[in-house]
């Protein structure tokens, strides 16, 4: 079908677009700001290495997902997922399943009515009740979370678990599909062939037939000590739990919490309340730790501390893998670098440790920020998203750059901006501000279609406009003395302005005084190019490097309100005034 189009789609990133690789029926149009492409009949879609299918689909703007009828994803070789329909964001990488749903993963399937599935993550979620299978093993629950990519299952509310081997019944747990284990956390009956078993907390493992051992308990072997008010040991793959007051050391860490769970033959490691794992530099402390050393993984529940200098962080939640370096933190999150006297708090964290790189969601206020002190003073700075990383990430290198997008706040007490996004470099010192930025300090106002700002010893050493340049500076708080050119560089002392070079068309407007301050006229002049030096917010000299234009308005037979260079904008409505300010934007 021929695709008819009005207005410019709106750009997305090529790694979040969606690509349509077939459809019988094409439609393309645009909405406003949205590019809209229906599709009907055979569609295809793909996302970098994930697979979309179904009978018809909506796509806005490149990147969100209607699909409609034998809706299929696929992502890698082993999972898929079924359902009658699909709302899928292909920026968050979020799938919304509904109907008739059924996720495959190798051996095992989830059956439930919806389902919300993280693709980044590769973490599914339900609240309405679902079934996993898996060979003969069958469990259910009203609510569960399914990690696909760690195959781990957790089930909550009303679980029943059947096999063959056992029957069930638990408040909570635990289904590691690839060991085919389970883990209750509250009152369970547990039957087996030979066997009954009432528990508070513990495991079962299906195939390795796991027992529980109770009060005054306590595990030696080597330089290994284990002691707990309740330990549950697998005699063949020598593994046990501990519960109340458990405490696992030996010569390299030390484990401590109010349940651990140990796997000597895997060398996994789970403790759950007032949880510390402490072994070389890295010391992590939460409610809940989920460690496995030979696959270097770890995840927190509950507000944790981990020390892994020269980072730290707080989170409710951490899941990291030490093999890849990814982790991924979540709720109040507080990120420092010790090196560097930078903060970052936010809601949700995505991080590569072998890059030293920080992607932040979210937050208190709906919004990630960053703190740091310049010139003995805090800087606070908010956008959509902020990340941090390090350009050379061995330990000598400290300088690190942030990326800052969407409604990019900052909120400094002699320094504010606002800007569509930003970078930052601490190896120079160098703020670049994107898409209608604005930079404002004392009573000056810096507007172009691309700012660069220099820092010197924790104080603005220069500033760039480059394209369409623009300054306000205000005088006496009712005139505005204005410089535009094509490019505009300024410079600073002590944080005051005190210099300025405009290229290009320049032009400026500025109040002359006399040696008693009085006003004794205006200046418009233009000129190709053109130095003009301040004190105190008033222009002392302009030097012009070429040809000038200039003429002086007698000051009571000029309309100052009139007299204005074009592209003058006065924007102070949207400016910072408080840390609160950078959290709150007009659209």
């Amino acid at each position: 079908m021929l695709a008819a189009q009005t207005g410019s789609p709106k750009p997305s990133k090529p790694g979040q677009r969606i690509k349509v690789v077939h459809s019988l029926e094409f439609l393309v149009l645009q909405e406003g700001e949205n590019n809209l492409q229906k599709l009907n009949g055979r569609v295809e879609l793909r996302q970098d290495s994930v697979f979309m299918y179904c009978d018809s689909a909506l796509i806005q703007n490149e990147t969100q997902v209607y699909a409609y009828h034998n809706v299929v994803i696929q992502q890698g070789d082993s999972l898929r997922v079924f359902a009658d329909t699909l709302e899928y964001d292909g920026i968050t990488r979020l799938a919304i399943l509904e109907g008739n749903v059924i996720l495959v993963n190798k051996e095992q399937k989830i059956f439930t009515d919806r389902l919300e599935y993280d693709l980044n993550t590769r973490i599914a979620r339900y609240f309405t009740g679902a079934t996993l299978v898996n060979d003969s093993l069958q469990l259910s629950s009203k609510r569960g979370f399914y990690y696909a990519k760690e195959q781990e299952a957790y089930f909550r509310d009303s679980v029943v678990v059947t096999d063959p081997k056992f029957s069930l019944k638990a408040d909570t747990l635990k289904f590691n599909v690839a060991t085919k284990t389970v883990f209750f956390l509250g009152p369970t009956i547990l039957n087996t062939d030979s066997s009954k078993i009432y528990c508070e907390t513990g495991y079962y493992d299906t195939q390795k037939e796991l027992a529980q051992f109770a009060q005054n308990a306590q595990y030696l072997q080597g330089d290994q000590k284990a002691v707990a008010d309740t330990i549950l040991y697998d005699n063949l793959n020598k593994a046990y739990e501990l519960v109340g007051h458990a405490k696992v050391e030996d010569s390299t860490r030390i484990a401590v919490a109010d349940y651990i769970r140990y796997d000597e033959a895997k060398d996994q490691i789970f403790l759950k309340g007032k949880a510390r794992y402490k072994e070389g530099a890295q010391d992590i402390q939460s409610e809940e730790i989920n460690y496995d050393r030979k696959k270097k993984t770890y995840t927190t529940r509950g507000r944790s501390l981990i020390a892994d200098p020269p980072q730290l962080m707080e989170a409710d939640s951490v899941d990291f893998s030490d093999d890849s370096g990814l982790g991924y933190a979540s709720g109040n999150v507080i990120w420092r670098d010790t090196t560097a006297d930078y903060a970052i708090r936010c809601d949700q964290a995505d991080y590569d440790k072998t890059r030293d790189y920080m992607k932040a969601f979210g937050g208190e206020l709906g919004r990630p920020e960053m703190i740091t002190v310049l010139d003995k003073d805090s800087l606070f700075l908010s956008s959509d998203t902020l990340i941090a990383y390090r350009p050379d990430s061995t330990e000598a290198d400290t300088a690190r750059r942030f990326l800052a997008y969407g409604k990019v706040r900052i909120f400094k007490s002699n320094l504010q901006a606002v800007c569509d996004s930003l970078a930052y470099s601490s190896q120079d010192s160098l703020f670049v501000l994107y898409g209608n930025p604005v930079i404002w300090s004392d009573t000056s106002q810096f507007t172009a279609d691309t700012i660069y700002m220099w820092m010197r010893n924790d104080q603005i050493d220069r500033i760039e406009l480059r394209q369409n340049g623009f300054i306000l500076v205000i005088s006496d708080g009712v005139f505005y003395n204005q410089i535009k050119g094509r490019n505009v560089l300024a410079f600073f002392e002590n944080n005051e302005l005190r210099q300025l070079a405009a290229e290009g068309n320049a032009e400026v407007i500025y109040y002359a005084r006399d040696e008693q301050g009085a006003y004794v006229g205006v200046n418009q002049t233009a000129c190709s190019e053109m130095v003009i030096r301040l004190k105190e917010n008033q222009v002392q000299r302009i030097t012009f490097l070429a040809e000038p234009k200039s003429k002086l308005l007698p000051m009571g037979q000029t309309d100052h309100n009139e007299l204005r260079l074009k592209g003058f904008r006065l924007l102070e409505e949207g400016r910072p005034l408080r840390r609160e300010d950078i959290f709150v934007y007009s659209n």
